[in-house]
């Protein structure tokens, strides 16, 4: 039985990553206002990236990539679970999480 990656090609798993990086990439310049949005935008670059490595190990047939994918999302879990829990304590103290509030916290 063949594989789906030999009888697709590499060649839509990497546009997907491609398109996934530019939305990834775009709403963090277009949108730097709500930090939730740039968080999820973060998010898509880093899965951009989880698909090139999970393509390229199954084409050349390593597991390699795989596994440093498997790690790669578990990494990025915490970091969203942490980063969520940073905002909403904000919030909190705040009432906003506009990106123009947080950045008065300086100096």
């Amino acid at each position: 039985m063949e594989n789906g990656l030999a009888a697709v090609g590499i060649g839509p798993f990497l546009s997907v990553g491609a398109i996934l990086l530019v939305l990834g990439v775009f709403g963090i310049f277009l949108n730097r206002k709500n930090i939730i949005v740039m968080m999820m935008s973060i998010e898509l670059i880093l899965l951009s990236a989880n698909l090139n490595l999970v393509a390229f190990s199954a084409a050349h047939g390593e597991l390699s990539g795989q596994v440093f994918t498997l790690f790669s999302l578990t990494v990025a879990a915490a970091e969203a679970a942490i980063g969520l829990a940073i905002v909403t304590v904000y919030f909190r103290n705040r009432g906003s999480i506009q990106v123009e509030d947080v950045t008065l916290m300086k100096g």
